[in-house]
């Protein structure tokens, strides 16, 4: 066991600090993506027209491999997480943006007509009525893209050792331990299980007005009117 965690000093780093490592370089390009798919989003549900190029062109950037990425971009950005983080941020594209234009086109029309009545313009409306109602879809968007981010970040091993917990796959080899690779491929499962968890709990914070897993059954043996409408809570906190 104390092999395990007995991290190869090449690395410059213990086992603690390639978790750290691994979290920055995945979790940092998921909040640049939601950052860019936030307003795109909003453009592809104004303009309807935008929305398939849109999808095509983030759909054709996420069928690049990282390695083709890392090789465009090493020359401007050199062998740093940089490099690994700016296509994680461009690949969370593809799932980001549909998730969230789904969200605020599910919005019903008759919530968009209130908030307007209420005197709310787009872009208050879109912050305080349409993402909150659209927060569901947008977290199981972050989810997948987290999930996916996490899984991506050992690629960077490729690239001077800017892979965090990936490295270990290369010290494995290496040095002839395959326990490392079991280090590696144990603890990133681990961190996304649990971002993918913190995220569950994130959904069910900022949904209250969502029936829990547990009262779901109940919830549909009673009458479908008795949920509440979700853009009821969103017009009552934008409004205050």
């Amino acid at each position: 066991m104390n092999r395990f965690f007995d991290i190869p000093s090449d690395l410059q780093h213990d086992w603690l600090g390639l978790i750290g490592l691994h979290l920055r370089e995945a979790l940092l390009p998921v909040l640049g993506g939601l950052l860019l798919a936030l307003p795109l989003a909003q453009l592809c549900v104004r303009l309807r027209w935008l929305y398939p190029p849109v999808l095509w062109v983030t759909t054709v950037l996420y069928a690049i491999p990282s390695l083709a990425f890392f090789v465009v971009l090493i020359d401007y950005t050199g062998q740093t997480e940089l490099t690994v983080m700016i296509p994680l941020t461009v690949y969370s594209l593809v799932v980001l943006v549909p998730a969230i234009v789904d969200g605020v086109r599910s919005v019903p029309q008759e919530t968009l007509a209130a908030a307007t009545a209420m005197g709310f313009g787009p872009v208050r409306r879109y912050v305080q009525v349409q993402l909150p109602i659209a927060v569901p879809a947008i977290i199981a968007g972050l989810r997948v893209a987290t999930v996916s981010s996490i899984s991506l970040v050992s690629v960077g091993m490729l690239i001077g050792n800017q892979g965090a917990l990936g490295n270990l796959l290369h010290d494995a080899q290496i040095y002839n331990r395959p326990e490392l690779a079991w280090n590696s491929v144990i603890t990133s499962a681990a961190l996304a299980v649990l971002a993918d968890a913190a995220l569950v709990v994130v959904r069910v914070v900022l949904t209250p007005w969502m029936p829990s897993a547990t009262r779901g059954a109940k919830s549909k043996s009673k009458s479908a009117g008795a949920r509440p409408d979700p853009a009821v809570p969103a017009l009552e906190d934008a409004a205050r």
